[in-house]
């Protein structure tokens, strides 16, 4: 089941003495930050805040929240997680939210019995993200380009993918062949 709110990044410091917060943000760029009006400090979206204020400064974002005016006040706030609502953020298709990926079964396309382990990971390297698989404790790695990943279905937590010859020659639906 896809989670309503999701974690958008955590709040690392102040910045200035009005209040202003500084983000890492836990997206693909500082930008996609400055599409919500509302964010929430838990992950059942029970305490919102409006955010008045939100200009990426190099990789972080600098925020600013109703209600947090001096330096103090945003200080209280060091290290807290911030969530989005999945319902205010617009994606492309063949877009997903990494936190949707993690724990999807790994199929493979052409043959929807052979199991190649779990989504454990995405890395993020700039030209295409890696995606990591674990089955039976071994950890595999795969790039998520459009040639092997050929459908994800983040609802039923699947991937199907069509893997680079070598990858996985030793696990197939779990089990690891023997020598």
């Amino acid at each position: 089941m896809l989670k309503q709110y999701l974690e958008i990044g955590q709040i690392v410091s102040t910045h200035g003495v009005k209040g202003e917060l500084r983000v890492n943000p836990w997206c693909d760029t500082p930008e996609f930050m400055k599409k919500f009006k509302t964010l929430y400090f838990d992950k059942n979206g029970e305490k919102s805040v409006k955010v008045t204020a939100c200009r990426p400064h190099g990789n972080i974002v600098i925020l600013k929240l109703d209600g947090i005016d001096t330096v103090e006040d945003a200080q209280k706030l060091r290290n807290k997680t911030l969530f989005m609502n999945r319902a205010d953020a617009k994606l492309r298709k063949g877009d997903w939210f990494i936190q949707d990926l993690i724990g999807c079964t790994v199929y493979d396309a052409d043959d929807n019995s052979k199991i190649y382990g779990t989504l454990t990971d995405v890395a993020q390297t700039g030209a295409n993200d890696i995606w990591y698989i674990e089955n039976n404790n071994k950890e595999y790695i795969i790039p998520a380009i459009k040639d092997v990943v050929i459908n994800v279905d983040v609802e039923n937590e699947s991937v199907f993918i069509k893997p680079l010859k070598g990858i996985f020659d030793d696990a197939v639906n779990g089990d690891a062949d023997e020598d």
